[in-house]
């Protein structure tokens, strides 16, 4: 695209965040007595379509939907938003695989828009076509469908694909002209190395589990922070409060959902700044990640709400809003 033709997809973009929900609109989510009052709050706000159902998982696809929507009525170059995709496209793979090892068909377990489908990455395993699946994804889903196999292990095989997912977003990154994807994918990776260290630190995984889990990344020693995990949450961290992930060490110290809380929100405080510069595409990745944390935020609420949890509970748990 054009310097002018960014100025009007930015200029757009513009037009949109006004209608992201901010701190006042969350709050006054949380207030809402049930979520189904929640549902009409957000129906009010422009949430869903007038044949949408009034329920969570119709609403909240409705919306991402609509996000990727925008991105293509404006004549974006698709591929740009690659790295974005990449969680939802290993998240088919790790259902296909589910899928191809149990019996019987369970409808509704793959996101739709990804290249290749749900349906046609089942059909791949099915006949062990590995080759027909993308560069980045067919030795994982190999390693992954043989390891379920063999040893009926569901936990090792996720591992496999979580790290395969985070390897692919990190290699998307460095590739990337955009600065924007860049930040993206490293903080996404270290900040899956330190949950994963967290995780392993609360149920005494070993050394060895963690480094087959963790990717490296340029802004984290992932042998000093797995050894850190085998000693104490105490020495992870210590450890962080040496890197630019400080702030996790402060959220760890706090709880758990403080800590759950501080990972979404490192992202959001990483793009903020790049929604400034009208002349490229990072306005328009900006957006796109704050619509995910946006329908995340009020994922979060709406179970929250389902599950009666009070409202102090639910903001413990609300993340940083872009607006």
């Amino acid at each position: 695209m054009s310097d002018i033709d960014f100025t009007f997809a930015v200029a757009r973009i513009r037009s949109l965040e006004n209608s992201l929900l901010n701190a006042t609109a969350i709050e006054q989510l949380i207030a809402c007595p049930t979520e189904e009052n929640c549902l009409q709050f957000l129906a009010e706000k422009g949430w869903g379509d007038s044949d949408t159902p009034l329920e969570a998982d119709a609403m909240l696809n409705r919306e991402t939907e609509k996000t990727w929507n925008t991105m293509r009525e404006m004549g974006i170059d698709m591929s740009v938003f690659d790295v974005l995709s990449y969680p939802n496209e290993f998240h088919n793979l790790k259902a296909a695989i589910r899928e191809t090892c149990r019996k019987g068909k369970h409808p509704g377990i793959y996101y739709e828009d990804c290249e290749p489908s749900g349906e046609e990455i089942e059909k791949i395993i099915a006949e062990k076509d590995f080759s027909k699946l993308p560069d980045y994804m067919a030795t994982a889903a190999q390693e992954a469908y043989e390891t379920l196999m063999h040893t009926r292990d569901g936990q090792l095989c996720d591992v496999i694909i979580d790290k395969a997912t985070l390897e692919a977003i990190y290699a998307a990154g460095k590739k990337a002209k955009a600065g924007i994807l860049k930040s993206y994918a490293e903080d996404t990776v270290a900040v899956a190395d330190i949950k994963i260290a967290v995780r392993s630190q609360k149920t005494a995984k070993s050394l060895e589990f963690m480094k087959k889990a963790m990717v490296e990344c340029d802004s984290l020693n992932i042998d000093l922070l797995a050894r850190a995990a085998l000693n104490s949450v105490d020495a992870i961290c210590e450890y962080l409060s040496g890197t630019a992930y400080a702030g996790g060490a402060e959220a760890l110290a706090e709880s758990p959902s403080a800590f759950e809380r501080w990972c979404d929100n490192k992202i959001i405080q990483t793009i903020k700044p790049q929604k400034y510069n009208p002349f490229s595409v990072e306005p328009l990745v900006a957006y796109v990640l704050a619509r995910e944390n946006e329908i995340k935020t009020v994922r979060i609420i709406l179970s929250a709400k389902a599950n009666n949890l009070p409202e102090d509970s639910i903001r413990e748990r609300v993340r940083e809003m872009y607006v």
